[in-house]
């Protein structure tokens, strides 16, 4: 179930990277500590962040590198820059080097196929900001490709198991949460 969820992550990366491969800004990333001790990416000055895609902004973020490859070779970057809103749970680069070489090598060889399954688990129709997350704690919501849980771990929440390290970053078409790693399963029993 894990690889299947993790699969799932990672077809929404690669396909967030080639998009962001596509669209590449030389725009500069910050990072900033939230009051819950959250670390929050954003791009170097909020009016630019806000302006951008989110597949503009994936692509201007040295962290988001794999995931932009991946949505590009999926084909998904054109849907991810349209109007949306969207909401992506976005795997950094450390999340899919967590994943088996060959899994990863398995995603590619599908980028139509099993990597847009993986990758549509990361992005909700829809903006969900921070606190309407935090709302949904201990339920599933509907991403594009099925239910995952939001949940929390002491003070952080997560994702599908991924704990969620960035909330809040903000495009013209939707929001960006940061996920330590990726999810390849949608859930199969979702509390109600």
């Amino acid at each position: 179930m894990r690889n299947k969820f993790m699969i799932g992550s990672l077809a929404l990366v690669l396909g967030f990277g080639l998009v962001a491969g596509a669209c590449s800004s030389d725009s500069d990333t910050e990072t900033t500590t939230t009051k819950a001790g959250d670390t929050t990416t954003t791009m170097a000055g909020d009016d630019m962040a806000g302006d951008q895609t989110i597949v503009e902004i994936a692509v201007g973020n040295p962290d988001f590198t794999t995931l932009v490859e991946l949505v590009t070779a999926a084909g998904l970057a054109e849907t991810l820059s349209g109007e949306g809103p969207f909401t992506v749970f976005a795997p950094v680069n450390a999340a899919f080097a967590e994943i088996p070489a060959a899994t990863l090598t398995e995603l590619a060889a599908d980028p139509t196929g099993a990597l847009t399954d993986v990758l549509k688990l990361h992005v909700i129709a829809g903006n969900v900001d921070s606190a309407a997350a935090t709302e949904a704690v201990g339920k599933c919501v509907e991403t594009l490709g099925g239910k995952v849980l939001i949940g929390q771990e002491g003070d952080n929440l997560t994702f599908g198991g991924a704990t969620i390290t960035d909330v809040d970053i903000t495009g013209s078409n939707g929001t960006i949460h940061v996920i330590d790693g990726v999810v390849t399963e949608a859930a199969a029993d979702c509390p109600m």
